[in-house]
């Protein structure tokens, strides 16, 4: 509903006349969406959970210092999940080998994890299950974060999301949130795609706005000035994107499309 608002041909005249909250989940907004939607004077409340957990677990609580940052430094933390509600108790981003806490960094990536009172007691009628996701006694939930040093995480990807090329993590939100960024892509997303030297390289399908008509290459080149080169898109394709009856993009059919029978692996 953001992308759709923010690339309305009337957006850029509309001036909300009393402050809109905004409460956003499902995959993380790019802070170039967050952007926009402040100039109109909305705010956007980053919550983050899941059915496991009773829905939302963490929401991006506001500190008034932020109101002094400049616009993209806002619309950075804004994209940020944040801390655990109240009721929520604990939450942890861990090493996914380990199981150890990971540095406070906003860099290191590992395993966001829950315990306490509103998490579920396990899968019905399935232990194997059950015990997969409580090993070590935390809530294991599948989405790959970094910790920043204020105890704010910050998603990164999920699991089954997350680009391993030549031993190297890719984060597809990362690549995502650059190529958002480019002003002809309304719509963006990355999945991996098999190769035969680095085992999987992302490749980023692509809505253009409308009356825009961007390249391949102009894309690969901008991403390559904004990411470590290696992050960059391999391919781009030019289409409309596989959604939900709720609008959710639905990466798995995009990723079905490039490996077909094949198993997702690292050569």
């Amino acid at each position: 509903m953001l992308i759709g608002i923010a690339n309305h041909p009337d957006f850029t005249s509309v001036k909300l006349k009393r402050p809109l909250e905004i409460a956003v989940g499902g995959a993380p907004p790019s802070p170039t969406i967050i952007s926009q939607m402040e100039e109109m004077g909305a705010h956007i409340n980053h919550v983050y959970g899941l059915t496991e957990v009773y829905g939302p677990y963490t929401i991006c609580a506001w500190q008034e210092p932020w109101d002094e940052l400049p616009a993209s430094e806002r619309a950075a933390i804004r994209s940020r999940q944040g801390v655990a509600y109240t009721v929520c108790q604990f939450l942890d981003v861990v090493d996914i080998s380990t199981g150890e806490p990971v540095p406070r960094d906003g860099k290191t990536i590992g395993e966001v994890v829950m315990r306490g009172n509103v998490v579920m007691l396990g899968y019905y009628k399935d232990e194997e299950a059950t015990e997969k996701a409580f090993r070590g006694g935390w809530f294991h939930s599948g989405d790959l974060a970094v910790m920043h040093p204020d105890n704010y995480i910050q998603i990164m990807d999920r699991q089954k999301d997350i680009i391993i090329s030549g031993g190297e993590n890719i984060s597809t939100v990362e690549v995502e949130n650059v190529i958002y960024r480019h002003p002809a892509v309304m719509e963006v997303a990355v999945v991996a795609m098999p190769d035969e030297k680095w085992g999987e390289l992302p490749k980023a399908f692509i809505t253009p706005k409308p009356g825009s008509n961007p390249t391949a290459e102009e894309i690969i080149a901008f991403c390559k000035e904004n990411l470590a080169r290696f992050k960059a898109p391999k391919a781009v394709e030019f289409a409309s994107l596989p959604k939900t009856s709720t609008g959710k993009i639905q990466k798995f059919v995009l990723r079905e499309k490039e490996w077909g029978q094949r198993k997702k692996r690292v050569n």
